[in-house]
């Protein structure tokens, strides 16, 4: 049986960013990507040569001004198949990028089509296809932003991402694509999703778990397990730990909280096991983010004042 490597996250000055952007380019034939998968979503988009994508099994013509769309942890590769020069802008970003706060059904009905990883939507957007939509600026815009790192730089890729997917799903709406996902994603799910979300926004300062939340939703632990992880993509411990490390964020920046009092705060029972999950979450410390975050600011108010 093949295996495929997951892709880690890159770290920036050693911080999780949800997003990361970059030109991948190759001299000559051979492999542009070997065979992985990761949690982000991927946009790829052909600015010289081309190439073929191979995305779960199946294999995909990639042209100048093309852009492919790969799911959140569905298996794919690039590679050359001439000798031509090839360049593309890579956009990779948390699916969380696409919500406004925390997750709800009212913005699932539109994410969820790029988290399951057995969605047969349209994986290729033509040049042809595209040329006359603002999908192509929008991703010069990603780039150019986060190359650049202006100001705000992370509020203005946030807005263009979803800008680029609100023009793909209003694209496929008006072609009355059937993404696939009734099947998997019907009202009642979607209702049940509502009610999780909605218990763990009022009650993730309390000392919850994946039992109690289940039980909650008269559900047997190992279905609600399953069921959770298949709709959401993540288990549900690991989104309870994404809820709280979010807030936690927040009271580390904007309150002086210390850090005992904030693991009790946001739900955890020990200010050691909220460090530990803070750790494997950013990559720091909660002291060393919030001296990290604080100087940032700090920095870019100074920058704007002397500018």
């Amino acid at each position: 049986m093949e295996t495929y490597y997951e892709e880690k996250t890159n770290l920036k000055e050693g911080i999780l960013y949800p997003f990361e952007c970059h030109i991948q380019k190759s001299l000559g034939k051979g492999t542009l990507a070997n065979a992985h998968y990761h949690y982000y979503i991927e946009l790829l988009y052909c600015i010289s040569g081309k190439a073929q994508v191979f995305i779960a099994g199946k294999s995909y013509d990639f042209y100048l001004g093309d852009i492919v769309l790969i799911n959140s942890r569905e298996v794919h590769s690039v590679y050359k198949t001439s000798d031509d020069d090839v360049e593309y802008i890579v956009v990779k970003f948390d699916p969380n990028v696409l919500y406004s706060t925390s997750i709800t059904v009212f913005e699932s009905k539109y994410v969820f089509p790029f988290t399951l990883n057995k969605s047969t939507h349209q994986k290729v957007f033509t040049n042809n296809e595209i040329k006359d939509t603002t999908i192509p600026q929008l991703i010069n815009e990603i780039f150019k932003e986060y190359i650049n790192k202006d100001y705000g730089y992370e509020l203005a890729i946030r807005n263009n991402i979803g800008g680029v997917f609100l023009l793909i799903l209003r694209n496929w709406y008006d072609k009355r694509l059937d993404l696939n996902i009734n099947t998997t994603i019907n009202e009642n799910i979607l209702k049940k999703l509502q009610n999780i979300f909605d218990y763990v926004d009022k009650n993730y300062m309390s000392d919850i778990s994946t039992a109690s939340v289940a039980s909650v939703c008269n559900m047997s632990y190992s279905y609600f397990s399953r069921f959770f992880k298949a709709s959401v993509g993540k288990a549900f411990s690991k989104y309870l730990n994404y809820v709280r490390i979010t807030e936690a964020e927040k009271l580390l920046l904007c309150t002086n909280l210390n850090i005992t009092e904030i693991a009790f705060e946001i739900g955890y029972t020990s200010s050691s096991y909220f460090i530990q999950q803070f750790k494997h979450y950013k990559n720091l410390s909660p002291k060393q983010f919030k001296i990290k975050f604080n100087l940032d600011v700090n920095n870019n108010y100074f920058n704007i004042f002397i500018n």
